[in-house]
């Protein structure tokens, strides 16, 4: 599946917390985030996006020391607030 590149601000919330990141590319089943520390992102995380209005949850498939892989959660469509 195609990954198109887009280059936005977006956050990972997990466990309470918040970190900043950029969505480098994504697809309709995951996306590349660039981030500045991926040792601290546990495999489960929530992508907030569009200033927090639209939310994914997500699950870590890859990680480089500063780059995540992630599948979006097909059973857990997304949410627009």
């Amino acid at each position: 599946m195609p990954r198109h590149s887009v280059n936005r601000n977006a956050t990972i919330a997990f466990e309470g917390r918040e970190v900043s990141c950029t969505i480098r590319n994504i697809s309709p089943i995951g996306a590349a985030l660039d981030v500045s520390s991926a040792v601290s992102v546990p495999h489960e995380i929530t992508l907030l996006m569009a200033n927090g209005h639209f939310s994914q949850h997500c699950h870590v498939v890859w990680r480089k020391p500063r780059c995540l892989g992630v599948t979006f959660d097909r059973l857990n469509e997304p949410n627009v607030a």
